[in-house]
């Protein structure tokens, strides 16, 4: 199905967020390209009460999106396509679901690709103890000799990355590593050994792995059975002078334990996400020397949101031309995505 040259026979697409977030995702291409297939309609669920759409025939979402509710659907029973221009979909769904029939798409493949690029800089970094060396240079402010005259051992050669979760992140992170000299473990009780295999990773135990990898990357979702799943029995089996790496989420690990390996100099990190999201004033977590901290940069920011436009109107594309539709949301795996 081609554009409609009349515009007013176009189907009429409901933009649920403001004019800032719009400008994030779209840029004059994108804009144009939505133009051509669609009439825009704006609407900030979280602060406009104008009256919906009832024509509408499809609903962008996004971050700023408020989590829908059955009436909101109901005003627009034309609706066929949900395409949510962030990650996941879960943080806006009703309550009661998705009506039958409701194509719905996101863009976590899109989010993905940022977090897993940030995660693979981190690995390579720490395995050659950027962290360590840098504070060690600071103090002795000599050269790269006496630096490493003391030094563990350090570099991307036959090292050991430990992989918690095969999430879309995580096969991601899996994939560039590809061409490194690294062995690379996953822990994944969904994880079956065939796709194990065609990772090209090894599964073992979440036990095994925080016992012998070098790096540890979480790529796991935050769900009620995994919350603080990374707790000090696990922290204090780590190898000396490993990093643990988190652009998960926070609350997937026991802070505490965290910071008591931290302070005892035992290990390394780097996190991206804490729990709270902001650490409290007073939390070590905020001078520990050992600790690389950022504020929740992994995920697209900035000119990756770009991507989420992108993704979006090839969903819509697709959608009015009777193709399959890209990143469909398989809801039947719901309880096991972030």
């Amino acid at each position: 199905m081609k554009p409609d040259p009349d515009p007013s026979k176009r189907p009429v697409a409901l933009l649920a967020f403001g004019d800032d977030y719009r400008r994030q995702i779209f840029g004059p291409e994108e804009e144009a390209r939505l133009a051509r297939l669609v009439t825009p309609v704006s609407i900030d669920l979280r602060v406009s009460a104008a009256p919906l759409p009832g024509a509408a025939r499809i609903m962008l979402t996004g971050w700023p999106t408020p989590r829908l509710i059955p009436e909101i659907l109901a005003a627009m029973p034309q609706l066929g396509l949900v395409t949510h221009a962030a990650g996941s979909i879960k943080p806006i769904m009703p309550a009661e679901g998705f009506p039958a029939g409701l194509i719905v798409t996101n863009c976590v493949a899109q989010n993905a690709i940022p977090v897993a690029e940030y995660a693979l800089a981190a690995i390579l970094l720490a395995n050659k103890r950027i962290l360590a060396l840098g504070l060690t240079y600071r103090e002795m402010r000599q050269g790269r000799k006496a630096v490493l005259a003391n030094s563990q051992a350090l570099g991307n050669y036959r090292r050991t990355v430990g992989l918690v979760g095969a999430s879309t992140i995580g096969r991601l992170v899996a994939d560039m590593l590809r061409p490194f000299d690294l062995e690379v473990i996953v822990a994944d009780p969904y994880l079956s050994e065939a796709d194990a295999a065609e990772m090209g990773v090894t599964k073992v135990t979440l036990a095994h792995l925080f016992e012998n990898a070098d790096t540890v990357s979480l790529h796991a979702p935050l769900l009620p059975d995994t919350r603080h799943m990374i707790n000090a029995s696990l922290i204090d089996a780590m190898k000396p002078g490993a990093t643990l790496i988190n652009t998960a989420r926070g609350a997937l690990v026991d802070e505490e334990a965290l910071i008591a390996a931290l302070q005892r100099e035992q290990i390394y990190a780097i996190i991206d996400t804490t729990w709270p999201e902001v650490p409290e004033a007073n939390s070590p977590l905020w001078t520990l020397p050992n600790l690389l901290l950022t504020p929740h940069i992994a995920g697209a920011t900035s000119l990756e949101i770009r991507r989420f436009g992108v993704a979006v109107i090839d969903s819509i594309e697709a959608f009015l031309e009777g193709r399959p539709v890209p990143g469909q949301v398989s809801f039947d795996q719901l309880d096991r995505l972030a």
